[in-house]
């Protein structure tokens, strides 16, 4: 891949700046940090490839049993995508590779683009497996320009790996990783007008933690329903009104949307760093041996920052072998780490190290291990806002969810979907949680004929036939342009027993909700209506949907009884009962 592109410079008259933010070329009152940041695209693909996995000419997905998590260039070209469900995926593409999703894989494949890296520019930080940052004004010095720092760094990950990569500069680190996928340099000055125009959702990349992805996807989706859709409609906003609205994590995030860094600069002397080490006797020269020494510093250092209510930006992995020589590694942090996830990323990069990937493993055993929690802040500026947070019984309930999914499969657990259609039953669709709960038919959409509200809480899994009769026990019919024949008196509900559903299928063994106010869906047919003289009834309502394929018209029909309310569908001479209303 060829140098990063620049961006053009500004214009005159090249049309106005929203109130609040700062033009090109005028005064800062604070300039954020220059970084360059080096973005490995498909980076989980790039490292099943490295690992002997798969060949770089198969297509290929990575999934974590909920869904698709990574896609290769090729799948990608047939239409997989991101979140698809593995069967979705097959089906578009018969000749898919599918492999389990593996992080600890992904870090030990990436420490040899690392080194590669140091071998160019000092002081790498790894956000992570596939990204890394660096500061860009010491090496334009000595490298001659950025332009030549981009050129560099594509080329040391080239030589190490193979792989190809991307490079983007620009001040503050949500404008480098924005401009890393678009290999964009964008001139110093200009970070917020880059970021503008760009979506609110883009603020996601910053994340390095479950955590953190958590709390950013929320604050995302509560500034879009406030239709605050772009970074310049954040950026454009008083920092006195978002503080109280979104609180300290909004702040972050209006920071990183005007192109500044996360957190202003200290004017106070900042926190000691916290440290743990462990002489290492005998000295390890096997993985599980130096992951167990790790797991107890981790679980150290965690405890250390929980009792001091401080949470780090950034964390080092330090290693010292028998011979002298050190192996350091640095992790770039947002939000706080659990003592689990902290214990993955030491014990990820040990593996890197000792299993030889690297090309540079150590030279002789492991003899000391010492992690350092460094930029340490109080962990009050990264707690939720006052908008919500997730309780703990929420994420307890997600666990069990990945748990249950886990044993009987991604379709075992089904969330529903409101659609847009006419009767209650098309108004539902059946997910497998944790799937995007995206309509395909849009539901604010028009859709001449609907059902009128309210519209009936619990849709049996299956149609219940009935049978509709008037005052002198003859058949109620539908004609031809979906009047009735008949005035309803009586309706006799035939009872059937419920068959088990298979997953993911509709109308198959499991009540759904039809969208109304009601309440939830019940597992429970209409039981106990069977025979019941109509004390009213409202309708019809005729659709004759598809009639070029030679259907006939169906009618809906309400209809109360001493023992509740149905809504009737009804073809010709067969009636069904379609839902009941509470």
């Amino acid at each position: 891949m060829g140098a990063a592109e620049q961006l053009p410079p500004p214009v005159a008259g090249d049309g106005a700046w929203p109130a609040g933010t700062v033009p090109d070329g005028a005064p800062l009152a604070e300039s954020a940090t220059r970084l360059a940041v080096l973005w490995v695209p498909d980076w989980p693909i790039a490292a099943a490839v490295a690992e002997g996995l798969i060949g770089a000419h198969h297509r290929a997905v990575l999934h974590d049993g909920r869904g698709v998590t990574a896609v290769s260039a090729m799948a990608r070209a047939q239409g997989v995508r991101r979140g698809m469900r593995r069967r979705t995926a097959q089906g578009l593409c018969p000749d898919l590779v599918l492999l389990a999703a593996d992080e600890a894989r992904d870090v030990r494949a990436f420490e040899p683009l690392v080194q590669g890296v140091e071998e160019v520019v000092p002081h790498v930080q790894v956000m992570r497996p596939g990204v890394v940052a660096v500061g860009a004004r010491g090496p334009s010095r000595y490298l001659g320009s950025e332009e030549a720092v981009a050129e560099a760094l594509v080329g040391a990950v080239a030589q190490a790996s193979g792989a190809e990569a991307q490079v983007g500069i620009a001040d503050g680190l949500l404008a480098a990783l924005l401009a890393a996928r678009t290999s964009t340099v964008v001139p110093p000055g200009r970070s917020a007008r880059f970021l503008a125009p760009r979506d609110v959702r883009d603020l996601i990349y910053i994340t390095t933690t479950r955590q953190s992805r958590a709390a950013y996807t929320d604050l995302v989706d509560l500034l879009r329903r406030l239709g605050l859709s772009t970074l310049g409609d954040l950026a454009a906003m008083r920092t006195a009104h978002v503080l109280p609205r979104f609180g300290e994590l909004g702040v972050q995030a209006q920071r990183l949307a005007r192109g500044l860094d996360a957190y202003p600069p200290q004017m106070h002397r900042p926190e000691p760093d916290i440290t743990t080490h462990a002489e290492l006797d005998p000295p390890a020269q096997r993985i599980d041996t130096a992951a167990f020494a790790a797991r107890r510093l981790a679980e150290e250092l965690q405890s250390r920052m929980v009792r001091r209510g401080v949470v780090c930006a950034r964390l080092r992995v330090s290693a010292r072998a028998d011979n002298g020589a050190e192996l350091v590694r640095t992790w770039r942090i947002d939000g706080a780490l659990t003592a689990t996830e902290l214990t993955d990323r030491v014990r990820w990069q040990l593996e890197g190290w000792l299993s030889g990937r690297s090309g540079r493993p150590p030279s002789a055993p492991l003899t000391h291990l010492e992690l350092a929690a460094e930029e340490i802040s109080p962990a009050a500026a990264v707690q939720d806002g006052l908008w919500g947070r997730v309780g703990r019984g929420q994420v307890q309930a997600d666990r069990a969810v990945l748990r249950v999914q886990g044993l009987i499969g991604a379709e075992g657990v089904l969330s529903p979907v409101l659609e847009g259609g006419r009767s209650p039953r098309d108004r539902v669709r059946l997910v497998a949680w944790g799937d995007e709960l995206r309509p395909l038919r849009d539901p604010d959409a028009p859709w001449p004929g609907q059902i009128p509200r309210p519209l009936p809480a619990t849709v049996p899994a299956e149609p219940v036939p009935a049978r509709l009769v008037d005052a002198q026990g003859d058949p109620v019919r539908v004609g031809r342009r979906g009047e009735l024949e008949g005035d309803p008196a009586l309706v006799d509900v035939r009872r059937r027993p419920s068959r088990p559903a298979e997953p993911g299928t509709r109308g198959a063994g499991s009540a759904h909700q039809a969208p109304g106010p009601a309440g939830p869906a019940r597992r429970a047919g209409p039981t106990g209506l069977t025979g019941q003289t109509i004390t009213g009834w409202a309708g019809p309502w005729p659709v004759h949907e598809r009639w070029w394929s030679g259907t006939e018209p169906r009618t809906y029909l309400q209809v109360v009884t001493e023992g509740g309310a149905l809504l009737l569908a009804g073809e010709g001479g067969r009636w069904w009962v379609e839902g009941v209303y509470d």
